[in-house]
């Protein structure tokens, strides 16, 4: 979950996650260290206490003790050992009786035990003073640390920011729009806006390419076909055979056909993504029954059955050029993979269906169909595996939907939901 989190976030906490490691074991250190020599100091002084306890004892006097410790002994019946210290080993330890504690000092000469008891009030006083300053110090350095990391964050990714607004607000694009990286120093930063200038410089005279590309195409290919669909119509005027002019007539709708072509593929290239979908002036049952001229000679040659059905009234208006792309594209794909049956071309409100009684495509590959060359397991013909790219890249830049499923027994059904805003 961490590596999801903004960058200048991770920065923040990583400072605060090691300055929490490092801070809570510099604490427990003290307060180990503290413990430690808490334990020592106080040994050796009982330790002088008790033998300067046992002299005087010995010489029969009394023992010289300050007011917070006690002597008791298993040899002096007015100094007997209570049953609270009646337990302790030899040497020092720690005795807490609710919320009294006390340095418990033991010696066993000859059968004989003695103890020295002191209070810890005072000890524990001081100690839990230093315990506080030790949390306030961790305290404040994980706080001190997560102000720190902020402000280090903020300042690291100041330049990364900016870099970022440059590239996705200042039309880069443009021939004369100046590099990145002289406005960055030579460091990883400077290193990443002359990546970003490499790439958009690659960027750049790849679209000069197409752009020249693209007006030769509209420059050389126009004339052609003008000049086909122009005799085409001479052809027309005069006396020719059935044979003759049918074949006229599909030289005239395949001159046709490579036209709309060409139009869509220059309009895709030129459009710019913040464009919104070309309107237009063609109605969707217009250009169904021009396609359905188009289309059902051919089905009808091959045997097939060609059925136009309206099932729904659609009054809004289409760019006429990419609606007779995407039919033409999906019924051209319905004749060439049905060998018997029927292919129908259903209208509807808001969209059209194009269904067959052909060879179908696998689950797995419905999602790929769409993709450039690629043909499918059961491809036929010469082509290269574009229409249906091409289908999708219209109704993508159009704002429509395109979808497939799977009729039963057999067959496809495309379904193209047309958005009617123009």
């Amino acid at each position: 979950m961490l590596s999801k989190q903004p960058f200048a976030r991770r920065i923040v906490i990583a400072f605060t996650l090691m300055t929490l490691v490092v801070s809570g074991i510099f604490s427990l250190g003290i307060v180990g260290i503290v413990h430690s020599i808490e334990r020592h100091l106080v040994s050796e002084e009982l330790n002088r206490e008790m033998n300067l306890v046992l002299h005087d004892v010995g010489q029969g006097l009394p023992p010289r003790l300050d007011s917070s410790t006690r002597f008791f002994a298993t040899t002096f019946s007015e100094s007997r050992i209570p049953e609270l210290f009646s337990e302790t080993p030899p040497g020092f330890a720690e005795v807490v009786d609710g919320e009294d504690a006390f340095y418990v000092y033991t010696r066993e000469i000859r059968d004989q035990r003695y103890l020295l008891v002191q209070e810890q009030h005072e000890f524990e006083a001081r100690e839990q003073a230093l315990f506080d300053v030790v949390l306030a110090g961790f305290l404040l350095s994980v706080a001190g640390a997560w102000l720190l990391g902020r402000l280090m964050a903020r300042k690291v990714m100041a330049p990364v920011t900016r870099l970022a607004q440059q590239v996705q607000h200042r039309d880069q694009l443009h021939p004369a729009a100046p590099p990145l990286a002289a406005e960055y120093s030579d460091d990883e930063i400077g290193h990443l806006a002359s990546a970003f200038d490499s790439a958009l410089g690659e960027l750049r005279l790849s679209l000069e390419r197409e752009r020249l590309f693209t007006s030769d195409v509209s420059h050389e290919l126009r004339t052609p076909l003008m000049i086909v669909a122009t005799s085409c119509e001479l052809l027309e005027a005069v006396s020719l055979p059935p044979r003759e002019r049918d074949l006229v007539a599909r030289i005239g709708r395949a001159a046709e056909e490579m036209g709309d072509l060409v139009q869509t593929f220059l309009t895709l290239v030129r459009m710019r993504p913040e464009e919104v979908s070309l309107g237009g002036e063609a109605s969707l049952a217009s250009v169904a029954a021009e396609q359905g001229e188009r289309w059902g000679t051919p089905m009808r040659d091959k045997g097939l059955q060609f059925e136009f059905l309206e099932e729904g009234n659609d009054g809004a208006c289409y760019n006429r050029t990419f609606l007779r792309t995407v039919m033409s594209n999906l019924l051209r794909n319905a004749l060439h993979y049905t060998d018997s049956g029927t292919v129908r071309l259903v209208l509807q409100k808001g969209g059209f269906r194009v269904e067959d009684t052909g060879l179908g495509i696998p689950l797995d590959q419905q999602d790929r169909i769409f993709e450039p060359f690629v043909r499918g397991e059961r491809a036929r013909g010469e082509g290269l595996g574009l229409g249906l790219s091409l289908v999708r890249r219209v109704c993508a830049h159009q704002g429509w939907t395109i979808s497939i499923s799977d009729l039963l027994p057999r067959g496809s059904c495309f379904l193209v939901v047309l958005d009617h805003a123009p």
